[in-house]
């Protein structure tokens, strides 16, 4: 572990390279551009404001090359809104249009309409179609495989630009019966619901080929192009939720959640100095590194930063001490042992890692189910969950190390600088085992009580937000504040009277012009009526725009199965690997009822609390469950070490209670640190980030909790207590080398 001077230089000189170099990058970026800045992440929806658009195609089961043909014609037809705008298939029949950046929302919704409406009509049908009538096409869009605009350099007159046009097999022989009919009169070419072409037959045309003539300009040739290329969509497709998110609210949750962060790194790192001391200005130069790295990720993989991608990061700091943490208090231990500082910094590093890589990974499973089952916001912030893991894995396994070593060299070796733990004392855990288990059950059915009680009522179980229920939320930022009265009175009565729904719930931000109104699911043209009724006798404030978020029936069932389904995957995928990992399906089942306890516990917080169910509420359970079991495992290992020594004459009681007491310090530290940064994001925070950091806050508490009164206690009963004599047993039997180094 000593660096002769060449060494020590060298090591200082990455490290301040790397603080210095990360931090430049992360505020002005790599080039001109800004590419790798803070300022070059791409912001989501909830952050840049805009519309989504969610389509579901009504055939059941549409192929994949159906998909990809109308992902591309979407993109082709919003590819001008937005620089920032996005289509991409959400599951197996559903796309999401994403425009971020936009105000003209309404417009746009209306522009996107059914999409799904390009076709040639003959002068008979014509005719029908324009008296609203019921008409057949001769073609569609599908029918035609590709259309080029093009000019005719042997011509100076206008007949010189014209389109061609490709048809597909069918298509050749639909068109070529379609002139062959029509000779003399005009095929009108309709784009959702427009007359876009109107040219007329000359000749009959076979060979799969034909040309409009005659066009104006090459302009409106490559126009007309355009239109037949990304008109008509293989599928038949339906609106089945709709977002319109105005920017002010994503300027108030980056400014909220910066203060929320600043604030937290301070805390904690002088939280972490004082507590440890030197190992302390280790991790407050390791989470500096931490932060600059995460958002350079961020930027560079292009990766969308949405409202709870935010949280995640900043929960991210929190969780990245926590492994600080682990390390620190070995080296203390390992220092209240007699060791010398030198040794005691390799034997923790050593006897923190097989803990620290378990724990990240069941959190890293967590992250993985969140991602697939997730949508928009929850994919965002399980992305930036799973990075905040790796790269904290990362600085504290190989950068403290290093900047540990430094100290080391440059002087700081008295024990003085590092602390040292003797553990004098041992809390009989188990002695209480009955009392904690009757506790939790106590408090779960306090939930279900109350769940049954709200149904009783005529409520909900839970206060389930769109996502879950289905409907319309449409939110109006007024140029004044209006009291409760007034809005039932006057303003309620106007949406009812121009959107036809009878029932509409209303939610006023306190000490605000905003005021939210729920109803069931509305249309495009009932959400334009409420706008223009209400901004006519109640103006809103300049330069704000009407939000809306509307989420059918379908989808809201789509999110109950995936919530359940998510807990469920996440939960076994960890059982496994714990089980695979400590070779004792014990552990296992303690860990895993354990996790159904906080599950439950959160979840009659939810129920009693009123706290909105809504998408956060998949990420904040999986959190609680890879957070928990991060917590759960650090326990384990240190009595899978103990175990190593153990036989029939050990007291598996006292075994149990010395590994929960030597890890008690490092389970309320980790805890502290990221309800820290949970407390800043809630006191600091928009109203939908304190609805995600108070269950979370919540959470934390309740699996620290269960992790020291709960998963241990329980091993022990599933048969732990008897550990002893198996480990006996074990070595008895296992084969062993002679002298010779034969086996016997």
């Amino acid at each position: 572990m000593k660096y002769d001077l060449k060494k020590k230089i060298c090591y200082s000189v990455i490290i301040v390279a790397m603080l210095v170099g990360f931090t430049l990058i992360a505020v002005f970026g790599v080039d001109a551009n800004g590419s790798g800045s803070a300022k070059d992440i791409n912001l989501g929806l909830d952050l840049a404001g805009g519309v989504s658009i969610t389509y579901e195609a009504e055939e059941g089961s549409p192929s994949t090359q159906d998909m990809q043909d109308t992902i591309y014609k979407l993109e082709k037809r919003v590819e001008g809104k937005s620089t920032e705008s996005q289509v991409y298939q959400a599951g197996d029949n559903r796309i999401t249009v994403e425009i971020p950046g936009v105000t003209d929302a309404n417009a746009i919704l209306e522009e996107l309409g059914t999409p799904g409406s390009l076709g040639f009509v003959d002068s008979t049908n014509y005719s029908a179609w324009s008296s609203g009538e019921d008409y057949v096409t001769l073609l569609t869009g599908s029918d035609v495989k590709t259309a080029q605009a093009y000019t005719d350099t042997s011509s100076n007159s206008s007949s010189s630009y014209g389109v061609q046009l490709t048809f597909t097999d069918d298509g050749a022989k639909k068109f070529e019966d379609a002139t062959a009919a029509n000779v003399g009169n005009i095929i009108y070419i309709l784009y959702d619901g427009e007359v876009v072409s109107a040219p007329r037959v000359e000749t009959t045309i076979s060979g799969g080929t034909a040309s409009i003539t005659n066009m104006e300009s090459f302009e409106s040739a490559d126009t007309l192009a355009t239109y037949v290329r990304i008109g008509s969509i293989p599928l038949t497709l339906k609106e089945v939720s709709s977002n319109i998110v105005g920017a002010q609210l994503g300027r108030d949750a980056i400014r909220t959640s910066l203060y929320a962060a600043a604030l937290g790194l301070v805390v904690l790192c002088i939280f972490m100095i004082i507590v440890y001391r030197v190992p302390g200005v280790v991790a407050t130069f390791a989470l500096w590194i931490y932060t600059t790295l995460v958002l350079i990720l961020v930027s560079v993989y292009d990766l969308t930063l949405t409202l709870p991608g935010i949280a995640g990061i900043i929960l991210g700091i929190g969780m990245a001490v926590d492994a600080n943490v682990v390390i620190y208090s070995r080296i203390r231990e390992e220092l209240g042992t007699g060791r010398g500082v030198e040794n005691a910094i390799k034997a923790g590093y050593e006897k923190a890692t097989s803990a620290i890589v378990d724990g990240n990974v069941t959190t890293l499973i967590a992250a993985a189910v969140l991602y697939i089952f997730g949508s928009g916001p929850i994919k965002g912030f399980a992305t930036t969950l799973a990075v905040g893991i790796v790269v904290s894995m990362f600085t504290a396994l190989v950068i403290t190390r290093v900047i540990m070593k430094l100290f080391y060299n440059f002087g700081f070796k008295d024990a003085k600088w590092y602390g040292k733990t003797v553990h004098k004392k041992t809390f009989n855990v188990l002695g209480i085992r009955k009392i904690c288990f009757i506790a939790s059950v106590v408090v779960i059915l306090a939930g279900f009580a109350g769940m049954a009680g709200f149904n009783a009522s005529g409520n909900r179980i839970l206060n389930f937000s769109l996502e879950f229920v289905g409907g319309t939320t449409t939110t109006f930022t007024f140029d004044k504040e209006y009291s409760q009265q007034e809005i039932e009175n006057d303003i309620i009565p106007v949406i009812e009277k121009a959107t036809g729904v009878s029932s509409v719930q209303q939610q006023k931000v306190q000490n605000s012009t905003k005021v939210s109104f729920k109803t069931t699911d509305l249309t495009l043209e009932q959400r334009e009526q409420m706008e223009e009724s209400v901004k006519k006798d109640f103006p809103i404030q300049d330069g704000s725009i009407v939000e809306s978020d509307t989420i059918s029936s379908s989808v809201s069932a789509t999110t109950k199965r995936d919530a359940v389904v998510s807990v469920v995957i996440a939960t076994i995928c960890m059982l496994l690997y714990i089980w695979f990992r400590f070779r004792d399906i014990k552990f296992a089942a303690a860990a895993v009822v354990a996790l159904l306890h906080d599950v439950l516990v959160v979840l009659a917080f939810y129920a009693l609390a009123r706290v909105q169910v809504g998408t956060t509420f998949i990420a904040c359970m999986l959190t609680i469950v890879g957070y928990s079991i991060n917590a759960t495992i650090i326990i384990f290992d240190r009595i899978r070490e103990q175990l190593k020594s153990a036989n029939s004459k050990t007291n598996m009681t006292q075994l149990v209670n010395e590994a929960v007491t030597y890890t008690f310090t490092r389970t309320v530290n980790t805890s502290l640190t990221t309800f820290i940064m949970l407390f800043a994001l809630f006191v600091f925070g928009v109203t939908s980030v304190r609805e995600f950091a108070l269950p979370l806050m919540v959470g934390v508490i309740c699996g620290a909790y269960s992790s020291v009164c709960i998963t241990s206690p329980l091993w022990y009963v599933f048969g732990g207590k008897n550990r002893g004599v198996v480990e006996e047993e074990r070595a008895k039997t296992e084969v062993k080398p002679d002298k010779d180094g034969a086996q016997v």
